[in-house]
């Protein structure tokens, strides 16, 4: 099923139709090679510049009865341009044809997602600024560790889909690659003139050593890297569906007018965007999966890795299409509550300071074991009631004999914690 917020220009990459204007392109593109060197002539060209078409309805209707899609194409197109139409295709295989389009398919996919990438990445960059100095608590296990900044969070995030885009633009290269070399690859029937023509026009190279397919192990780079950026979503969503938990409620998706939480209970906001982005990454990394299976094929080639590609090339594309998009939404319109940021940082009533507190007395000369011990004792103290972390450290005879009460209150200022955000912001920016 089709995500119903995928653009139309992706979608529409993978319809018959789109794939049969490929297929008409690579194999007018084939005879120009071959009129240009002699091995067809001119007049075949312009018989199917002239009258070469087609009709996706009567490619499928010959395809049911001849059972190959390719001989039916061709057919159908002979139907329009006459008998010199048969250099069409003159010493090519199909995969010649269908590897070489699907690497157009998955370029402009590909180079599609990129742009959906810096969308998020322009919303990640916006937002992270926003909340560059905003303090928060940092977690560890899901328990409370040290303070952060939320722009740090965010800026982590921007770094990683940089990382992301990179992996995508290697992987689109990898991937850029078709052959017009024969049945298994040899050149005996067609040049690598022919196909040296093709390639440069449609923006491809050509297959370095090809059987009768282009090697998989490309397009399973290509699904992985997609699989790895559905990763990185549904890391994101899953801490934005964490921050929304009535416990913590640091931060949520925007909550819509008219929108309904819960059938039964009138007063849910659900993090229902995101929790949709970590079910879609399942299905990515499934389609990953199957891409890596179709790498081993029998000798030159079997057809086992064709019927896996019809359904998770327009399935991959379209779903992560999907999620770069509707996670750039949910970045852009996230709703994030300060104040409840700076109340979770309190909770534990200063706990969060013990690892600056265990620096700051070895530092002044006691031993690691001792200010551990020390700290872990306030610490544990602390969390049962009383008097907060700082005052017992304030009020303990043995500790003001490393540490003055200035000095203790130095040890609990949060810039200790956010003095290189700068830094760490400047670098990842540049990522």
């Amino acid at each position: 099923m089709i995500p119903r917020y995928s653009r139309p220009e992706m979608t529409d990459l993978w319809s018959d139709e789109s794939r049969f204007k490929i297929w008409l392109e690579v194999e007018t593109l084939a005879l120009e090679g071959m009129v240009k060197e002699g091995s067809a002539p001119q007049e075949s060209l312009d018989a199917v510049r002239k009258g070469g078409t087609f009709e996706t309805a009567r490619v499928l209707e010959i395809e049911q009865e001849v059972k190959h899609d390719v001989i039916a194409f061709l057919t159908n197109v002979a139907e329009h341009a006459g008998p010199l139409a048969r250099y069409l295709h003159r010493g090519m295989t199909s995969s010649d044809l269908l590897d070489t389009t699907f690497a157009v398919q998955l370029k402009r996919a590909g180079e599609m997602l990129l742009k959906d990438i810096d969308a998020v990445c322009v919303a990640l960059r916006t937002r992270a600024t926003e909340f560059k100095y905003t303090p928060t608590i940092g977690r560890s296990h899901g328990i409370h560790a040290e303070p952060t900044t939320f722009g740090l969070k965010l800026a982590g995030w921007f770094a990683e889909m940089r990382r992301a885009r990179a992996r995508l633009e290697a992987a689109i290269k990898d991937i850029s690659v078709g052959k017009i070399a024969g049945a298994v690859g040899t050149y005996a029937s067609v040049s690598p003139q022919v196909e040296a023509h093709v390639m440069s026009k449609l923006g491809l190279q050509p297959e370095t050593v090809a059987t009768q397919i282009v090697s998989r192990d490309r397009h399973a780079a290509f699904f992985s890297a997609l699989a790895l950026l559905a990763s990185s979503i549904e890391k994101f969503s899953v801490e934005i569906r964490h921050l929304q938990r009535t416990e913590v409620r640091e931060a949520e998706e925007k909550f819509t007018a008219g929108q309904k939480g819960s059938s039964a209970m009138p007063h849910k906001r659900n993090p229902i965007l995101t929790e949709n982005l970590s079910g879609l990454a399942r299905l990515v990394r499934g389609y990953a999966h199957s891409a890596l299976e179709n790498v081993a094929l029998w000798h030159e080639r079997d057809i086992s890795h064709s019927s896996v590609e019809r359904v998770i090339a327009p399935d991959a594309c379209i779903v992560v299409d999907f999620m770069l998009q509707r996670f750039a939404s949910v970045v852009t319109g996230l709703v994030v509550y300060p104040d409840r940021m700076r109340e979770n940082l309190e909770l534990t009533r200063g706990l969060v300071f013990s690892g600056t507190l265990l620096i700051a007395l070895v530092d002044k000369g006691m031993t690691r074991e001792a200010a551990y011990q020390k700290v872990q004792q306030h610490a544990l103290a602390a969390w049962e009631g009383g008097p907060d972390l700082k005052e017992r450290f304030k009020a303990d005879a043995q500790v003001s004999q490393f540490l003055s009460a200035a000095e203790v209150e130095a040890v609990f200022d949060l810039k200790r914690h956010t003095k290189h955000v700068d830094m760490i912001f400047d670098r990842a920016m540049k990522a």
